[in-house]
């Protein structure tokens, strides 16, 4: 069990440098403003293609890791991001930033799902539903290492030597996958023969048409872009420009938004895997609380009291936690050896929901006057629709959930042991 713990461990490492790549360009996004003289939409576009890239390369990440397996995965995604952040260090024209984000986007799109995929190979069921919470939570340490030491490097040392010092965290770990991480406690795990395209159509559609990993989707849309999004691009920019606060202040709220993160996910954990007919209900409660919380953010008409806008952080941070519930339902209504596609799929909800909202807000904020306190106000009301879709897409699945049961002859009680005996 120590050896699972290791490799759980290093890959976690993984996970949380890569969180890093991700989010460092939004927290210095002011800077790159200031360094490339562009206007928030352009700004987005950055960010939004990085997320473009993730998004697109959701379905090959699934189906590569279940051929090739998590460790190959995690070290080549790993140096992928580390070459990205290396080019942003040295980027001196508009071409150069894209190719860096596009790279750093495919990078990321397969350490998440590699780790996940670790858990139910090294530990027992019963521990799955913590374990992946535990995994996802643990990686949004990255935000704290970019929204603090490297929001400080980046100011005492300058643009260049912050991206290549970023980038050598890429190397380190990915030297120590390689001298850690096996894919199963025998060795690598065996590799799925490759599939035709054909196969890979009906291996996509066979999943998808899997009610159970419908809800997932959805659940994972709901629950994830609104933290997303604060934490990837805007979150920074709106602290200091739309509500007045320092950066040092605005550093301290990302960092609340992570330690909330990891407060809220072992009680999600628990809660899914003793309840795991209420885990839509936890979803559904994280994605109306932080609905409500900026409706009353945003009806204010000056900026927020510091109390309100930490009690907006701290409810952002739920909404990781309840994002990765949906993977537990791609887990619970799937077969093992089309895991990684089921995950990949329901990662796609959230991913794409950030991605539309992240560039509307550029959009909105360019029309309405820049980053300005009503151009922020205006820009974060794009969120609204996004949650009514997600919400009606979770109801919906979750009936169409139920009734595929029924028909097998499957009641709520029985649901209840059938998903608990897959966990044992």
């Amino acid at each position: 069990m120590r050896r699972a713990w290791l490799v759980w461990g290093v890959a976690v490492a993984a996970y949380v440098v890569a969180v890093m790549h991700r989010t460092t360009f939004g927290v210095s996004g002011l800077a790159a403003a200031h360094r490339f003289e562009v206007s928030p939409n352009v700004l987005a576009s950055f960010v939004f293609l990085q997320v473009a890239v993730y998004l697109g390369m959701q379905i090959p990440a699934g189906l590569l890791l279940d051929r090739w397996g998590p460790r190959a995965l995690l070290t080549t995604g790993s140096l992928t991001m580390a070459v990205g952040q290396g080019l942003l260090a040295v980027a001196s024209s508009l071409p150069l930033v894209y190719l860096a984000r596009v790279v750093v986007g495919a990078g990321d799109s397969v350490i998440f799902v590699s780790a996940l995929a670790l858990v139910p190979r090294w530990f027992p069921a019963r521990r799955v539903p913590l374990l992946t919470q535990l995994t996802g939570t643990t990686g949004q340490l990255g935000q704290i290492l970019s929204a603090v030491p490297f929001l400080a490097l980046l100011g005492a040392a300058g643009w260049g030597t912050t991206y290549v010092a970023v980038a050598a965290t890429g190397v380190v770990v990915a030297v120590a996958v390689l001298a850690v991480v096996r894919d199963t406690p025998s060795g690598d795990a065996a590799q799925v023969p490759s599939l035709s395209l054909s196969e890979i159509r009906e291996a996509l559609l066979g999943v998808w048409r899997r009610p159970g990993t419908r809800l997932g989707y959805f659940s994972h849309m709901a629950a994830q872009f609104s933290g997303m999004v604060f934490s990837l691009m805007w979150g920074v920019p709106y602290l200091v420009r739309g509500q007045g606060l320092t950066e040092a202040q605005a550093g301290t709220l990302m960092s609340l938004l992570v330690v909330s993160t990891v407060v809220f996910a072992p009680a999600m954990g628990v809660f899914a895997a003793r309840h795991p007919l209420r885990r839509s209900w936890l979803v559904l409660s994280v994605v109306g609380v932080t609905a409500l919380l900026w409706t009353v953010v945003l009806a204010l008409p000056r900026p927020a009291p510091l109390w309100l806008l930490v009690a907006l952080v701290a409810v952002l941070g739920a909404g990781g936690p309840g994002s990765i519930v949906g993977f537990d339902f791609a887990r619970t209504f799937n077969e093992q050896h089309r895991l990684g596609v089921a995950q990949s799929l329901v990662n796609l909800g959230g991913f794409t929901a950030t991605l539309v909202v992240l560039q509307l807000v550029g959009w909105v904020m360019d029309a309405g006057g820049g980053y300005t306190f009503e151009g922020f106000r205006m820009a974060w009301l794009v969120q609204y629709p996004v949650w009514a879709l997600a919400t009606i897409g979770i109801l919906v699945q979750r009936r169409r959930t139920r009734e595929v049961l029924a028909a097998q002859g499957i009641r709520p009680r029985r649901v209840r042991d059938i998903l608990r005996s897959r966990r044992d």
